[in-house]
């Protein structure tokens, strides 16, 4: 536990040189980004490129190299935040407002998070699970206990029916960078 939060054990299963299951790495996610004046962090678990995932006999970490909001185009990601309760800006917010052409799953874990959306707001509680879908959004945490939420992104694209009722130039807005960029 660093700053307030706790990172996460990762278990990595494989094959071994006989095709036995065996267990590949058993240890703390190995990529934790914290934010500490935004009272966030970002513990990186798994990231696949295609689907379907190639599922290969060596190990190779995939979550090493720059850390990115959205998950590849066809590929998926899978994280664990942490917002630490007090960090809000003036506008009642933890996070900037951002989309990304994904559909993430945000599996509440611990504590409440609301959700801000452009005409709404929702707070989700542990066991309650958001499905975002390409809209921009912001999180909070408002409560005063550390919200954990588990985000499993999965690279998407617009229909035609959204991009017919958004900006035209909607695809340059995305969110593509890390959290150090602002650009969360």
């Amino acid at each position: 536990m660093t700053g307030g939060f706790r990172i996460p054990r990762r278990i990595v299963t494989g094959h071994d040189a006989a095709g036995a299951s065996v267990v590949v790495s058993d240890g703390p996610v190995p990529v934790t980004r914290e934010l500490q004046e935004d009272g966030v962090a970002f513990h990186e678990v798994w990231v696949t490129t295609s689907a379907p995932a190639t599922i290969g006999g060596g190990f190779e970490d995939p979550t090493a190299g720059a850390l990115t909001v959205p998950p590849p185009t066809q590929g998926t990601r899978i994280r664990i935040n942490e917002f630490l309760p007090g960090h809000l800006d003036d506008r009642g917010l933890q996070s900037p407002v951002h989309r990304t052409e994904s559909i993430d799953y945000g599996i509440v874990l611990e504590g409440e998070i609301t959700l801000i959306l452009d005409d709404s707001e929702v707070t989700a509680g542990a066991g309650d699970i958001v499905v975002q879908r390409g809209t921009d959004h912001a999180w909070a945490n408002r409560g005063d206990a550390v919200a954990r939420v588990a985000f499993v992104l999965v690279g998407g694209a617009f229909g035609e029916d959204v991009l017919d009722v958004l900006p035209a130039d909607v695809r340059n807005g995305l969110l593509r960078h890390g959290p150090r960029d602002r650009a969360i």
